[in-house]
């Protein structure tokens, strides 16, 4: 079984993108517009330590701090949700994984049961808008400018590596998000709606190889 084999019809979907480009809340647009799922990892993250559950304690510093959580709690948490997400038309996954090697690990376990991400959207942003917006949106003590910089530091060493992954191995959609909400919405929906009609580079290769 192979990731784009199984559920055919259901929406895999990444959005990749610095703290503060927007990614929850186009997250959220492009659940609602295709009737799927968002997953937030952050989100589940909060509310395990919010409910001081066992994983919720593990990972209150790290989080604090800015650094990553471990791959294998983060994979644990998000087991269930995307299974159950990818049963009912599929999921716009927002926050992991952050690490081409996170995605390696991710695509071992999800291909295997047909849930892997098919199509990953980016969201460019520059930085002092990512750090206006940060700032301006401060959860608490810790969202201090400087820890604001070492986050979006952390994701240009880290995460934006993932560009390149899933630009050879699925299908990657750039996105200008500094534009107002809507029209980043609306370019990302047209970009979708386009990628979800033909195969993804890997589907091609394959397709041509049996050919």
């Amino acid at each position: 079984m192979t990731m784009q084999s199984a559920a055919p019809r259901s929406k895999r979907i990444l959005m990749v993108g610095a703290p503060g480009s927007g990614k929850g809340t186009q997250a959220d647009s492009i659940a609602k517009q295709f009737g799927i799922t968002h997953i937030a990892s952050g989100d589940l993250l909060r509310r395990h330590i919010a409910d001081g559950t066992a994983i919720g304690k593990t990972v209150e510093d790290i989080v604090n701090k800015g650094e990553l959580v471990p791959d294998a709690l983060i994979m644990d948490m998000l087991r269930k949700p995307v299974m159950a997400a990818n049963e009912t038309g599929g999921y716009v996954l927002d926050g992991f994984p952050r690490t081409v090697e996170q995605a390696e690990a991710a695509y071992r376990t999800a291909g295997t049961l047909g849930v892997g991400v098919q199509i990953a959207v980016h969201l460019e942003v520059p930085e002092e808008e990512l750090i206006r917006r940060l700032l301006a949106r401060a959860r608490g003590a810790d969202d201090t400018e400087d820890v604001i910089r070492h986050r979006i530091k952390v994701y240009e060493e880290k995460t934006r590596p993932l560009l390149e992954y899933y630009a050879s191995r699925e299908t990657l959609i750039q996105v200008n998000g500094a534009r107002p909400i809507s029209e980043v919405t609306w370019s990302i929906v047209v970009q979708l709606q386009r990628a979800f009609k033909k195969p993804s580079p890997r589907q091609a290769t394959t397709e041509r190889a049996v050919a």
